[in-house]
């Protein structure tokens, strides 16, 4: 009797302390030296970078893990995987920008593009890392412009992130603000605002050809699949599903398939001070997870339109969460309600 006794202190004993190891992992948030990257670590485990060199058009959270090591990111053009799709070369893990400003496209930017039509694009210059700060919650803040080719600066970008895990759940909370260096619009547009480009495996199968043409007439093809990897799907919370995702208005959207044996889940949220809340989603079977608030005019079919003005020097701010599940089962409706109103509080 008193051997089973002491068998179940020492086991609850040890079902406490890893229970408090798992709760005060710590969140690490770290510059790499000599390089324009800070990895972000939950313990001992990678979760993303932010990378922000000039090389790229604007700075991104590239790659993401999920608590299993998962990578839940595309890895072109960066990294290629097998059987990686390769288009859409400015898709590149999670990042925050706009197809039209001032009449300057940020969103399709990238290597791609010839240098005689560059002119016709922006850049967002990551120029400051504000603060970075491990813990309980690793947090990084920074500053950027968003500037013409010429390097003028149309609006300056604030943005803070916070990273934690809570179970088998990773969460990425986004604020960015805007502020206009200048009188800005945001013309009602299709490409934005933030996108995430799936790995292979989140997205829908199909093996048909697809065609997407951009403002500017550029045809892009996304190639049907054969290789039996892709197996997604999305859902919002008004219940749309599939394809049938985009376009349409709601407080949060879910994509989730299989990956190496577990249900992984993705979930971005929005947030009701946002600009035209309950965000649209610019949610494509492809790969292309994108929460879009200002382009009202395409996702309508002309019905309205949502044109965002700033005077110089005027802001405005949109906040984002997005939680990152792997385990036996997707992420349910009642365990995402909890995620948004603790984000919303």
């Amino acid at each position: 009797m008193i051997k089973k006794y002491l068998s179940t202190i020492l086991l609850s004993g040890m079902l406490l302390t890893q229970l408090l190891a798992q709760q005060m992992k710590t969140v690490s948030v770290i510059k790499v030296p000599n390089e324009n990257k800070i990895n972000i670590t939950i313990g001992n485990t990678f979760f993303t970078s932010f990378l922000y060199p000039d090389s790229l058009e604007k700075p991104v959270l590239y790659p993401i893990e999920t608590v299993e090591g998962t990578l839940v990111t595309r890895g072109f053009p960066l990294n290629p995987k097998p059987n990686d799709p390769t288009d859409h070369p400015h898709h590149i893990g999670l990042w925050f920008n706009y197809e039209n400003v001032n009449g300057l496209d940020f969103w399709n930017n990238s290597y791609a593009i010839p240098a005689n039509k560059k002119s016709a694009y922006g850049w967002v210059k990551t120029d400051k890392i504000l603060e970075t700060k491990s813990g309980e919650k690793g947090l990084l803040r920074y500053h950027a412009n968003w500037n013409n080719q010429q390097n003028e600066t149309l609006l300056e970008e604030t943005t803070t992130y916070e990273f934690s895990e809570v179970g088998h759940k990773r969460i990425i909370d986004r604020v960015t603000t805007l502020r206009a260096n200048t009188d800005v619009t945001f013309s009602d547009a299709k490409d934005g605002l933030l996108g995430l480009r799936l790995a292979h495996e989140l997205q829908i199968p199909t093996d048909k050809d697809q065609k997407f043409t951009d403002d500017k007439g550029i045809v892009t093809i996304v190639k049907g699949g054969t290789d039996k990897m892709a197996n997604g799907n999305y859902v919002t919370s008004e219940g749309k599903v599939g394809d049938s995702a985009w376009s349409t208005r709601a407080s949060w959207c879910k994509v989730f398939g299989k990956m190496n044996n577990d249900s992984v889940s993705i979930v971005i949220i929005d947030h009701p001070k946002n600009p035209n809340y309950p965000t649209f989603w610019h949610a494509r079977g492809y790969g292309l997870f994108a929460a879009n608030p200002l382009g009202e005019k395409i996702f309508t079919n002309g019905k309205s339109a949502k044109n965002l003005k700033l005077a110089k020097g005027e802001t405005v701010t949109f906040r984002y969460r997005v939680v990152i599940d792997e385990g036996k089962n997707s992420i349910s409706e009642q365990q995402i309600a909890k995620f948004m109103n603790a984000f919303v509080k």
